[in-house]
């Protein structure tokens, strides 16, 4: 891993009215790092996600990329600079099908040429196994391959650092382990991954890193043994998977 961070948020906060649903936080993520965001549901998880992608902008704080400040970028300017990220409910174009999905991902979320992005989605579907389904219309897909289209048009872009809003959730122990083996082999390939994620066993058979949130704060960071360990961390997961 290099020792320059590939991103970097300093003291990052969003406020919507009196409520704080990110409070102070900063963290750092390395190039081939794969960081697991752990949380409660309300934590401010997916409010982290979108401020790092610009979904949302924060109200103080800054967050840089490759030593570029980009707290004030737009999502696409995000996107193009190679963030790339999933969403937790799957949004593909419904009524395209999944090869024009990644091509279309490929042309404005990466901006390559036509040509290139047609050879793009061909090397994303078979990277993701969604060959067989290329030319199905992507609304008619079974929950694991719409997760795993996710995953792909995030990938059709060609990000350093890929965003993944639990991936893993609603599949069964059978599908999750699928996701998970092709999440190891992109790690594998040298992308940098920041993944939240509910199924912890998948999270933590990847994740270098944890990074935990309580109430939008920071609650513990580390390696993974030690945060699991961790009483206060065990405390806010009771009754949870870990």
């Amino acid at each position: 891993m290099s020792s320059t961070p590939l991103l970097t948020l300093e003291a990052v906060s969003k406020r919507y009215g009196a409520l704080t649903v990110t409070d102070n936080i900063s963290l750092s993520v390395h190039r081939g790092e794969t960081l697991g965001i752990l949380g409660p549901n309300g934590a401010g998880k997916t409010t982290l996600f979108n401020l790092i992608s610009g979904d949302v902008r924060a109200d103080a704080g800054r967050i840089a990329y490759e030593d570029r400040d980009i707290t004030a970028l737009k999502p696409h300017q995000r996107c193009r600079a190679g963030i790339g990220r999933s969403y937790q409910v799957p949004q593909p174009f419904g009524h395209m099908s999944v090869f024009e999905n990644l091509v279309t991902a490929a042309c404005f979320g990466g901006q390559q040429p036509e040509k290139e992005a047609w050879h793009t989605a061909v090397e994303v579907l078979e990277k993701t196994g969604l060959k067989v389904h290329a030319n199905q219309p992507a609304g008619g897909l079974t929950l694991l391959n719409r997760k795993r289209l996710e995953l792909a048009r995030a990938l059709a872009t060609r990000p350093s650092l890929l965003l993944l809003d639990e991936i893993a959730g609603g599949l069964t122990e059978h599908e999750a382990q699928e996701l998970v083996d092709e999440l190891r082999r992109i790690k594998a390939e040298g992308v940098t991954m920041v993944w939240i994620e509910h199924v912890v066993h998948a999270l933590l058979s990847i994740a270098d890193r944890l990074f935990v949130i309580n109430f939008g704060a920071k609650l513990a960071e580390g390696l993974p043994q030690d945060v699991m360990n961790d009483p206060e961390v065990q405390r806010v997961y009771m009754g949870m998977e870990a």
